[in-house]
């Protein structure tokens, strides 16, 4: 039995990134021998045990053969004749391939350590054309390392079209879909994901509501970027820098594909594009199955984002419809999730990531204004029912009306 450390902790680790779990092959073992040594079975489609005390996982070293279509048609061989090389050569990229013997030594049949080197994402064999997942794996490591400066393998993304092009991405079921953007999401860099899934053609199949966007203009006043689908990119990166929440971030990236059904005619103004958006917005998070806190938040960043970029402009009973339909009375979280998209979107065209959103503030504020009316306290009055819900209406618009008459005429004081 031999023991080697193998992907990616070893790639992180040549890269002088924080490894925080490690993943190890067994070579020359079985099954039974690993259970009589302690370890503890977990894998449903081959060997992969716990460790009796680190509890980090050990696979048997293993090779696959392609029997059918999409990502689940393989046949899996784990015995004490596969080799470590065997095991490497069917992982899907050269830097994942990579292993570390008990003494430290590196163990890199293909090229693994010069393409880290290189800065490049490249297949291993053209067995990485049998596991249609491994699209969007390429595409979720290029979102990883982007500030590293890594780049697909111009073979690598031919390859990636040329299944495309055989509808191997057809196979792809939503769960195993949404699972990756997800983890897409939640990168450094989540633009470059839908970036290398258009370069090879998968966006269109995948996302076409995103694809649409490509090539549909904007008012250059208000659009240095013009093109929809470039804004929708910028607006999600900046989402990553205003938050690690990754529903913010799916907001942010959802927020304008109303834009994509506007008339060409009609171009480069989109008025309605909010109400547009909706059913498309609803559509892909039924298709690929997303949560419902993902859902919920996307809709209403698609529904009231203008709204919120208009906030100073909006009259008290307005603001105080907005907050009401934004839930954000029982919904604070959500409704400061929802105020992080807006200010993504404002803040991510050229030239304005610095600018200040002032309307976020303003509408926290209203908010707490709002809630300074004592809904008890109008009850134990004796008013029930559709009486006490006018009096509290009445009493919150005349606090957000007493506030807007103050700023009005004391500007300083809201800068």
């Amino acid at each position: 039995m031999r023991i080697y450390q193998v992907g990616g902790s070893v790639r992180d680790g040549m890269l002088g990134l924080p490894v925080t779990d490690r993943d190890w092959v067994v070579v020359g073992a079985t099954a039974q021998a690993m259970q009589a040594l302690g370890y503890r079975l977990v894998g449903k489609d081959f060997p992969v045990f716990l460790h009796p005390q680190t509890h980090e996982e050990y696979a048997l070293a293993r090779t696959e053969r392609k029997v059918g279509p999409g990502y689940k048609g393989f046949t899996v061989h784990a015995a004490p004749d596969v080799t470590l090389e065997d095991d490497l050569r069917r992982r899907d990229l050269t830097i994942n391939a990579m292993a570390l013997a008990p003494d430290g030594g590196l163990i890199d049949p293909f090229g693994g350590a010069a393409d880290l080197k290189h800065r490049l994402l490249r297949h291993v064999s053209p067995a990485f054309s049998e596991d249609p997942v491994r699209i969007l794996r390429v595409a979720r490591f290029a979102a990883r390392f982007a500030p590293l400066g890594f780049e697909v393998a111009d073979e690598t993304l031919a390859l990636m079209r040329t299944m495309v092009e055989a509808g191997e991405v057809n196979a792809l079921v939503p769960e195993r879909v949404w699972a990756e953007l997800a983890r897409a999401l939640g990168e450094a860099c989540p633009s470059r994901f839908f970036e290398v899934l258009r370069a090879c053609g998968a966006l269109r199949l995948l996302f076409p509501e995103l694809e649409q966007l490509f090539g549909v203009p904007q008012p250059r006043q208000h659009h240095p970027e013009i093109d929809t689908g470039v804004h929708t990119l910028q607006v999600l990166d900046r989402a990553a820098q205003l938050s690690a929440d990754t529903r913010v971030r799916f907001a942010a990236l959802l927020h304008d594909l109303g834009k994509g059904a506007t008339p060409p005619g009609e171009w480069p103004r989109h008025v309605d594009h909010e109400e547009r958006g909706l059913a498309l917005i609803d559509n892909l998070c039924q298709r690929l199955r997303a949560p419902k806190d993902y859902r919920e938040l996307a809709l209403l960043t698609g529904k009231y984002h203008g709204i919120g970029h208009r906030a100073e402009e909006l009259r008290p009973a307005t603001l105080l419809d907005t907050l009401q339909a934004l839930d954000a009375f029982r919904r604070p979280e959500r409704f400061e999730q929802f105020l992080l998209a807006c200010e993504a979107d404002s803040t991510g065209r050229p030239g304005y990531e610095q600018h200040p959103y002032p309307q976020a503030a303003l509408l926290r504020r209203m908010l707490q204004l709002a809630l300074t009316v004592d809904a008890a306290a109008l009850a134990a009055k004796g008013l029930k029912g559709e009486t006490l819900a006018e009096e509290l209406r009445r009493q919150r618009i005349a606090a957000i009306r007493s506030a807007r008459a103050h700023d009005a005429s004391a500007p300083d004081e809201l800068d």
